[in-house]
């Protein structure tokens, strides 16, 4: 089915601080091409992580074989349950900067290993710098992904206790993770008001 179940949705996406158990990776997808002032819908659907392969290099393969017109403007939108490892990130980074006329935007259930000793928290930097939008899933965005990727029924999604105060948390963490390119931003700005 190109529809995900709910059980897989609801257990996958779930933003715990804490989730424990939950190894596997899904990533829902949405890939438009910008023709002037409209967009078109080219596809959409999910993936999961396969034996040895993360789910975001597969996404890179399969859009990497769609040939791709340079003349065109493309945007693709992920929400996954995980953020991008190290290796992910660089992977992501690189594909980015091969193809300028893709913009990327990441909107993630929890954060992957970003504690202060790992290297996931560099890997985000890096791919924020290579120009992916990178934030955290709030209701909206899982409100979206109920209604576009599960097989729903017709129910409408409910959320779960503290999925808000889940969200804002690690929103807070991933600000402070990318904190210090905003700061160098910041910087440049006001140099380049002041003429330096």
């Amino acid at each position: 089915s190109i529809l995900m179940q709910r059980r897989l949705f609801l257990y996958n996406f779930r933003n715990l601080l804490k989730a424990k158990g939950r190894r596997e990776t899904y990533l829902c997808y949405v890939v438009k091409r910008r023709d002037s002032a409209t967009s078109c819908s080219l596809d959409f659907g999910y993936l999961r992580n396969q034996m040895g392969c993360h789910v975001e290099v597969l996404f890179l393969r399969y859009i990497a074989a769609w040939d791709l017109d340079p003349g065109r403007c493309y945007r693709i939108t992920w929400f996954t349950s995980w953020s991008p490892c190290y290796d992910c990130a660089q992977h992501i980074a690189n594909f980015l900067r091969s193809y300028p006329n893709l913009t990327l935007r990441i909107f993630m259930a929890r954060l992957y290993f970003c504690e202060d000793r790992k290297a996931e928290p560099e890997g985000l930097r890096r791919l924020h710098k290579a120009g992916a939008q990178i934030a955290i899933m709030t209701f909206k965005d899982y409100f979206y992904c109920w209604n576009t990727f599960v097989e729903n029924r017709d129910q409408t999604f409910k959320g779960w206790e503290r999925l808000h105060e889940n969200s804002v948390h690690l929103a807070r963490k991933l600000r402070r993770i990318l904190l210090p390119l905003y700061e160098l931003d910041d910087l440049r700005d006001a140099f380049k008001i002041l003429g330096l």
